[in-house]
């Protein structure tokens, strides 16, 4: 049975640790690494040694009996929390670890949130048991008030597979048939466990279980216990599906592409198609199959469902896409609110710049890579500044290349606030286009949505998926800012082609004019992120956190208070609350707990003063244009936005 299991928990619970025990236990492994002496197993790169942390989601082969496992040590940092996001993607079961001195912290919320929404069956393990001040029981109890009340602890209840009276009664009071069994002929070791296996699979019940992973406390009855309780079930017949986890190039540059078998079986030289829904189907033809376990792999002829693998000779799939005959698109939740600028020394040649940057953008597709043209710069978005200082050591050991990055900026968006019709033409000689659209604004964070109500009188409908196309190909400048396009919802009405002068981008001009104009006459909203909070702290400190969240333009729900604890939830804008983890761990003498979490974007605080220290101007930009094309006399001449609509053919 294979089975693949991921490690997440915030920086420094323990998450490396307890994976080298892991592999010791079952003797996948020789000798157990430590953080602290840079040996580990799974930190392998210089830049985890050197700071402690894990960076990259990697993985390790272990077996226990006839499960083979496959484990993933995912970051622990918020930076590198898309990493940790993809891994969710591609695992069976997830063990969260939490310290057993400073219980749930931000991070851990985030995780579990993913987890939950990725509906991935969940083991907690309470770690660090041996220091002072550690509590395993209180930790327990926050996790059942935080997190799920499903929690029940393991570690003595469940013994050689016999379970104690709790566990038998927390078991049947979640299966309605397990109950009536009980009441009428009491418990039956068998049906419990296979009870219990089904329930854990579909997160009904969370076990828990606690020891120290440095000491060698309590792993190996967590250990057996499981694989006890964790089973999996893969489709062995039938075409092969599967979905892409990661990009990576290896010391020789080779693109590997590393996927998860969902069904079927792949060999080496079949040829698969990749496609990330919607779009076309692209056939590449695979010519390396691996198997990774730490730093080395070993290349086999064929791979099985349940199987987690890289291949050479795909040139195009990303993270998220699909192989095979899967269907479903993994649309990634945790997005970077940041952006910087890369600084390059004169003498770097910037176009063999790009190419590397372009290598990571594959292989971290959060860090959404741009170059400027007419800044000749690139441009990353980023989680924060640790991620930076990591970046710029992966750059240099990887590449040798010595960079900076600019100090982060708000990454904001733009969006209209009542509904408008744009119109666009594009008729130079030879050429002939004419697009009207109706754009209206969407819900807050709902990106840009396209239908058409064009007759196919006028348009044929395959024209019509032309400009839908189009509308899709790339991100909309907005009229503020020039920050991205969004909240709306874009109707193409009509539109006219020429029967002999009408060629293939002459509808992407049209349209991309029509949006354009459309927003030339309509007011428009400039957006930013906001961070989700949630906030725990003593309940003398709450009047100042309060206090500080209203400075920072932010807004919060009633606070919810327990003894001397205080809760508060909220919304605050990230450009004014990036800094305030400094603050917070001072004022709470690092007792408190902050999280932070991209929760969308909304209305600007202090729209009138980005504008203006932006110095946007929208007449300037060479590829976003409002005036529209008209030919005369065999002459092409353009009409501005506010005279266009005269013109029309269509009107």
């Amino acid at each position: 049975m294979k089975k693949i299991i991921g490690m997440f928990a915030h920086v420094d619970a323990g998450k490396t640790t307890l994976s080298e025990q892991l592999l010791y236990h079952t003797k996948a492994i020789r000798q157990r690494g430590r953080v602290d002496h840079q040996d580990t197993f799974l930190d392998t790169h210089e830049i985890e040694k050197q700071r402690g942390i894990t960076v990259f989601a990697d993985q390790a082969i272990f077996t226990i009996g006839d499960s083979e496992y496959t484990l993933i040590d995912t970051p622990g940092h918020v930076d590198f929390s898309p990493e940790m996001e993809r891994a969710i993607q591609v695992i069976d079961y997830a063990i969260v670890i939490i310290s057993a001195v400073e219980g749930i912290e931000g991070h851990t919320e985030t995780v579990w949130r993913l987890l939950r929404k990725y509906q991935v069956p969940t083991f907690f393990f309470i770690n660090k048991v041996d220091r002072i001040g550690a509590d395993p029981g209180k930790v327990i109890e926050e996790i059942r008030i935080n997190l799920t009340g499903n929690i029940f602890d393991f570690t003595e209840t469940l013994r050689n597979g016999e379970m104690n009276e709790d566990l038998i009664e927390f078991i049947a009071e979640r299966d309605e048939s397990l109950l009536e069994t009980y009441m009428d002929h009491g418990y039956k070791a068998g049906l419990w466990l296979e009870t219990l296996k089904q329930l854990i699979r579909e997160n009904q019940i969370f076990p828990c279980f606690y020891g120290s992973a440095l000491q060698d406390v309590g792993v190996k009855g967590f250990l057996e216990k499981l694989d006890l309780l964790t089973e999996t079930s893969y489709i062995a017949d039938g075409a092969f599906a599967g979905r892409v986890y990661k990009i990576r190039y290896d010391e020789n540059g080779t693109r590997l592409t590393f996927i998860k078998a969902l069904s079927g079986n792949l060999k080496v030289r079949d040829e698969i198609s990749c496609s990330s829904v919607d779009e076309e189907y692209i056939v590449e033809k695979i010519t390396q199959i691996r198997l990774y376990n730490g730093t080395k792999f070993k290349t086999v002829n064929q791979v099985f469902a349940g199987d987690l693998f890289a291949v050479t000779g795909m040139t195009t799939a990303a993270a998220g896409d699909c192989i095979g005959t899967l269907k479903e698109k993994v649309e990634y939740e945790m997005v970077s609110a940041l952006k910087s600028k890369v600084i390059f020394d004169p003498s770097v040649n910037i176009k063999e710049a790009l190419r590397y940057f372009k290598m990571l953008d594959a292989e971290d597709p959060a860090l959404n890579v741009t170059w400027v043209e007419q800044l000749q710069e690139i441009h990353i978005h980023v989680m924060g500044t640790i991620q930076l200082e990591v970046l710029k050591l992966i750059i240099k050991e990887r590449f040798n290349l010595d960079v900076s990055f600019a100090e982060p900026e708000i990454l904001y968006k733009e969006t209209i606030s009542s509904p408008v019709n744009g119109y666009g033409h594009f008729e130079p000689l030879g050429h002939y286009a004419e697009v009207h659209l109706k754009i209206e604004p969407g819900a807050r964070n709902s990106g840009i949505s396209f239908e058409s109500v064009c007759h196919t009188d006028h348009l044929l409908v395959g024209t019509q998926n032309v400009i839908r196309s189009h509308i899709f190909e790339r991100e909309h400048h907005g009229i503020l800012t020039g920050s991205p396009l969004t909240d709306v919802k874009i109707t193409l009405l009509n539109g006219r082609a020429h029967v002999k002068h009408t060629t293939g981008g002459d509808f992407r001009e049209a349209a991309f004019r029509a949006l354009r104009q459309g927003l030339e006459k309509t007011k428009n909203i400039l957006l930013e992120p906001f961070y989700d909070f949630k906030i725990k702290l003593n309940l003398d400190l709450l009047g100042k956190v309060l206090t500080d969240i209203q400075q920072a333009h932010g807004s919060f729900d009633t606070p919810i208070t327990e003894g001397n604890k205080a809760l508060i939830t909220g919304k605050v804008p990230v450009s004014t609350f990036m800094n305030y983890g400094s603050d917070f761990a001072s004022l709470t003498q690092g007792k408190g707990m902050l999280n932070l979490v991209v929760g969308g974007y909304y209305p600007c605080h202090n729209q009138a003063e980005v504008i203006e220290r932006t110095q946007y101007n929208k007449d300037a930009d060479p590829e976003y244009t409002s005036s529209s094309i008209f030919c005369s006399k065999g002459q092409g001449y353009s009409i501005p936005w506010n005279q266009a609509e005269a013109e029309m053919h269509c009107l």
